[in-house]
């Protein structure tokens, strides 16, 4: 399909690929679109839902201001996915043993390790530079070292640790049989950090012009001042931390598996793309600062992951490059309740019908990622035929949350 509905009551046109949005999720994208920096058309992706200071699902050109609520606050989120050379034959018969030493390699939610992972190497520098790189950030903003109890103890070693909420490590296999690892996580607590510190920077700098906004989430940093400068520094730290911390992760559980299955090697090089984030990017022969919140880049012959729930296929895709998405694609099912809701709604016999044959956390703590609260997938990729192209289609056998 290709875009569904079109809003046209702000500045620029809103393009949804589309008809299934929540009424408040319009009215944000309304709000959106009504923003005095917006001079190009906002692009919507089939998995669009109500989000914190912007709506998820969202792709935002701008051409000389950042919207930090909009990147959010688990900045550099998103996705990791590698094929093993080994088929579901090679599995045992029983994965609890596998998802417990999947978790006991990685950390979740609050956990973090007991030494730091980043890696040493010349001058006592890691591959990205990230201690150097944020040190200079910190040296310019120190209120960050406030937020945040042993804040450097805490940064590195949350590297190669797994997020809580719709964050997880996932064992599935593809339309062959082929085993597949895959992963969700982001910037951890310092992307929280730096995005809070930013969002709140970038009301405080707007000062009396924030009340002319339509929603004080959408406070913008101009391009030019330092501030922004210095945003897009952080930015670009926590989405370099959000790739190296899922690198390690992919690590911990190749080495978690080794025990349980045959000798076997990684074919290829893993897929990774983010799905929160920004990015400068040519579009139409314009410069632009692409934010993509919930959405993942799709290039023409671009490979990403658009994942379903934890009971649900996922995808690996191809990007076709659609110039009115900005090459853009969704970035997963999307939710179609909030978490209370699917608490109230579902209880935990549910859970165990909905993730029946997948092995798995079935208790309480997780009832909020019910496969239920989560859009179709399938509805979603159907939606989006004119922005990918499907791969592989992946079905978990083995789900970690946080």
């Amino acid at each position: 399909m290709a875009i569904q509905m079109t809003l046209n009551k702000g500045r620029v046109p809103v393009r949804i690929w589309t008809r299934e949005v929540e009424y408040a999720a319009l009215q944000q994208l309304e709000n959106l679109s009504r923003l005095p920096i917006l001079e190009d058309p906002i692009a919507v992706m089939p998995d669009v839902h109500l989000g914190t200071g912007a709506t998820v699902g969202t792709v935002i050109p701008t051409r000389s201001a950042i919207i930090p609520a909009a990147v959010g606050v688990d900045i550099g989120c998103g996705m990791n996915a590698l094929r093993l050379d080994l088929e579901a034959r090679h599995l045992p018969d029983n994965l609890a043993g596998l998802r417990a030493a999947i978790e006991a390699a990685v950390p979740v939610g609050f956990g973090q390790h007991r030494r730091s992972l980043l890696r040493e190497r010349v001058h006592g520098q890691s591959p990205l530079n990230l201690a150097t790189r944020l040190d200079v950030i910190v040296g310019r903003h120190p209120e960050l070292l406030k937020m945040q109890r042993r804040f450097n103890e805490t940064w590195r070693c949350q590297l190669g640790t797994l997020g809580s909420g719709n964050h997880f490590i996932e064992l599935c296999l593809d339309e062959a049989q082929g085993l597949w690892i895959m992963l969700h996580s982001g910037s951890r607590g310092i992307g929280n950090i730096i995005g809070r510190h930013f969002i709140a920077a970038a009301r405080k700098d707007m000062g009396r012009h924030l009340h002319a906004l339509p929603d004080k989430d959408l406070a913008y940093l101009s391009e030019g001042s330092s501030l922004f400068d210095d945003y897009l520094e952080a930015v670009s730290w926590a989405q370099d931390y959000a790739l190296e911390n899922r690198r390690l992760m992919l690590e911990l559980v190749l080495q978690a598996l080794v025990p349980y299955l045959p000798p076997f090697q990684v074919q290829g090089e893993a897929i990774s793309c983010h799905h929160n984030y920004v990015s400068r990017e040519v579009h139409a022969g314009q410069s632009l600062y692409i934010t993509r919140k919930g959405a993942i880049r799709a290039g023409a012959g671009e490979l990403g992951i658009v994942p379903g729930s934890m009971g649900d296929r996922s995808y690996i895709v191809r990007g076709l490059g659609h110039p009115a998405a900005y090459c853009s694609s969704a970035h997963g099912a999307g939710r179609r309740m909030s978490r209370s809701e699917a608490k109230r709604r579902y209880t935990r016999r549910d859970l165990v019908s909905q993730t029946r044959g997948i092995e798995c956390r079935k208790d309480g703590g997780v009832l909020d990622e019910i496969p239920g609260a989560y859009k179709d997938i399938d509805r979603v990729m159907e939606n989006q035929a004119d922005l990918v192209e499907v791969v592989h289609t992946l079905r978990q056998v083995l789900c970690v949350k946080g």
